[in-house]
């Protein structure tokens, strides 16, 4: 069994009122920016153990008659047709897949926003297809200085340009893609308007790290850390904070660079300031439902672990640099770990060693490891996955699942007709074959029945893996590190 660390019922029902009361206090009306996943926050749940991914989403639920989403997305997102590394999809795409997703559940979505829109073909060609499809579209425009011009950013000629964004819902969540997408200042910009036209409405955050509560050095704020790298996020003690009230809260660079700024903004918008820091903007209770502090840290140390191998792959694909890579080493350090602490490691690459071929282990959640090595029916990967099955079942190590009969017609189509150089099994084919093999060997419907129990299983191959054996690794739930190898040698890789 995985251990838990995080009490996830008491989150919800702290989180929900933490945001009634912070609209409460404005009057009866918030924006709320809503920082990280909604429905899928696979970081989270990695670090903060007992975490549902969809924990943001169960608590929007219960305010759900109060609230109505905005999707923001940035112009240049889409012109750069941006993806998100963690599903495989661009931005663009994404807003459609949160819509209906949000619809699903039956969340109000008002409209889409087009942030630093500046009539990009990409960007108008995406808003004929919202519009097509039923969807209001608003277009928000860089502003010349921001944010520091306040002058010009506080006027007409700054927020004054956007369009107005419609809105019904006590509660209005702003949501995005991803980072960069332009939340706050779609926030701050509805803010100017509704002052203008008389309406009382405040501003607040929902991010779930840096967990102000806890210390500034403790492996969840530090994992945190490792999965910005790229955006060089650092977190800090929050000075505005300590001077406010003389406690110690932690946020992370950008919100503190940004208030002076954002202060300033308030005060000309609303005449004060309701915030005395970044973190009193902040409505996050994550802290405060942490039940087993050691079993969050240890997920936490093995998730800056995980970034650094994934860092260390992006960069041999060629989309990840040497400082991203170097400040999650520094993050080690502080942290007293290296790989040697992630424990699929040394028996992924002694399997390796001995066989003279790509091979892979999986930590499953009794703490067992469990190796897999290449053949020539099947991948490191796949025979990994087999022998797991295997192990969850208490099914012998010798017994054959699948009958070679059952893998060679399959490796004759992949070669002979689908144009496949590798005959090897792929996992989503090992995992066909098995079903198969299920229908008549009650064996082998065992070893399926396992799948479930794979959820949260650390996993290293000695090499990179393909796309595909990532996606389906990713739709068992478990967590993947990788070499920075290629299987072939070569420049063109799948």
């Amino acid at each position: 069994m995985v251990k838990t660390g995080f009490d996830n019922e008491k989150y919800l029902r702290l989180q929900s009122e933490k945001i009634r009361e912070r609209i409460d206090s404005f009057g009866g009306k918030l924006y709320l920016e809503f920082g990280g996943k909604l429905f899928d926050d696979y970081h989270a749940s990695r670090v903060l153990p007992g975490f549902k991914p969809d924990s943001k989403l169960q608590m929007l639920l219960q305010l759900k008659d109060q609230a109505e989403i905005i999707v923001v997305i940035s112009c240049e997102d889409i012109a750069q047709s941006k993806v998100r590394g963690d599903i495989g999809i661009t931005y663009d795409l994404d807003v459609l897949r949160l819509i209906d997703n949000f619809r699903r559940y039956g969340l109000y979505v008002g409209s889409v926003v087009l942030t630093r829109y500046e009539s990009q073909p990409s960007a108008l060609a995406f808003a004929r297809k919202l519009e097509s499809l039923g969807i209001t579209v608003y277009r928000h425009y860089p502003i010349e200085g921001y944010p520091a011009d306040l002058g010009r950013v506080i006027s007409e000629n700054g927020y004054g340009k956007n369009e107005y964004i419609e809105t019904t819902r006590r509660l209005v969540v702003v949501t995005a893609p991803g980072p960069g997408s332009g939340k706050m200042a779609t926030c701050l910009s509805q803010l100017y308007h509704e002052h203008k036209r008389g309406v009382k409405a405040g501003y607040a955050k929902f991010e779930t790290f840096p967990i102000w509560s806890i210390p500034l050095n403790h492996p969840v704020n530090l994992a945190y850390e490792a999965a910005t790298a790229d955006l060089s996020d650092v977190n800090m003690i929050d000075p505005y904070h300590l001077e406010a009230y003389g406690t110690l809260a932690v946020n992370y660079n950008r919100d503190i660079e940004v208030f002076p700024v954002l202060n300033a903004m308030f005060e000309m918008i609303l005449g004060e300031s309701p915030y005395k820091s970044p973190t009193d903007m902040g409505v996050n209770m994550a802290g405060f439902c942490i039940v087993d502090d050691s079993v969050c840290a240890e997920a936490s140390l093995q998730e800056i672990i995980r970034r650094y191998y994934k860092a260390l792959d992006e960069k041999k694909r060629g989309s990840a640099n040497d400082d991203e890579i170097l400040r999650i080493e520094l993050l080690m350090k502080k942290a007293g770990i290296t790989t040697a602490n992630r424990k699929t490691v040394s028996p992924a690459l002694t399997r390796a060693e001995l066989t003279g071929a790509p091979a892979a282990a999986i930590e499953l959640p009794d703490g067992s490891v469990i190796t897999g090595k290449t053949s020539g029916l099947l991948g490191a990967s796949s025979a990994m996955l087999l022998n797991a099955l295997k192990a969850l079942a208490g099914i012998p190590d010798e017994t054959l699942l699948i009958s070679p009969k059952v893998i060679e017609p399959i490796q004759r189509l992949k070669v002979n007709h689908l144009g496949n150089e590798n005959p090897r099994l792929h996992t989503d084919e090992i995992l066909i074959a098995l079903c198969i093999c299920a229908a008549e060997n009650p064996t082998a419907q065992l070893a399926l029945d396992q799948l479930k129990k794979l959820e949260g299983a650390q996993m290293h191959s000695s090499v990179m893996l393909s796309a595909v054996d990532l996606k389906t690794f990713r739709k068992l739930k478990v967590d993947v590190t990788c070499e920075p190898i290629y299987q072939k040698q070569g420049l063109y890789h799948k």
